[in-house]
């Protein structure tokens, strides 16, 4: 489901570009078309830096039941591996389509080749944070957890505002529903995790 941030910067490129193809010849319009390419440089980064990123979600999320995490985190975290799990199949897929690098499912971050080291897309724990949440029993696990997946929630949606200010990005129809789902989907549950935070201090008191 499209989100009223996404509903208006769709409704603007579509009107744009409509605006822009009545002004062209039909021979014009034909050779413009045929001239932009059904992606851009900006989803092959969004689609390969988003397998990199959900893959620490999964790792992270994958600590809970031998970290002492609570019922309520372990349900939270048992929704993200399975979402997270599609999302990582549909961007390989997508990439192999395109004939394109298919990175792996790397917790460090987002891999290419030639680096020397993985890339932390936005919001992604660094190796302090990651090893912060390991050593982390039980309710602290559970704090840290939180506090750190909303980091990294909000990461992602940094991402997909990034593709969307890219010049012709988000053009391809799967990639835009991938992306409105990722806004969707994180948004939702840094809602839910907040409040799940603010019972946890508030017990704490």
């Amino acid at each position: 489901m499209k989100t009223p941030f996404l509903v208006v910067i769709a409704t603007a490129a579509c009107t744009a570009a409509t605006v822009h193809q009545a002004t062209l010849s039909p021979a014009a319009q034909a050779k413009a078309a045929s001239s932009h390419p059904p992606y851009t440089a900006a989803d092959v980064h969004f689609v390969a830096g988003m397998i990199g990123h959900h893959a620490q979600a999964i790792q992270m999320a994958g600590w809970a039941p031998s970290h002492g995490g609570s019922a309520a985190v372990r349900t939270l975290c048992e929704r993200i591996v399975v979402a997270q799990n599609d999302e990582i199949a549909f961007a390989q897929r997508w990439l192999r389509e395109h004939n394109e690098f298919v990175p792996p499912a790397d917790p460090r971050g987002h891999v290419m080749p030639g680096m020397d080291h993985p890339m932390l897309m936005p919001g992604m724990l660094t190796p302090d944070q990651m090893a912060q949440l390991d050593a982390a029993r039980g309710r602290e696990f559970d704090r840290l957890f939180l506090t750190f997946m909303i980091q990294h929630h909000q990461g992602a949606i940094t991402m997909v505002a990034q593709l969307l200010a890219a010049p012709g990005a988000a053009q391809d129809g799967p990639i835009f529903r991938f992306a409105a789902d990722v806004n969707a989907d994180q948004t939702t549950e840094i809602d839910r995790m907040t409040r799940m935070l603010d019972d946890l201090n508030r017990s704490a008191q």
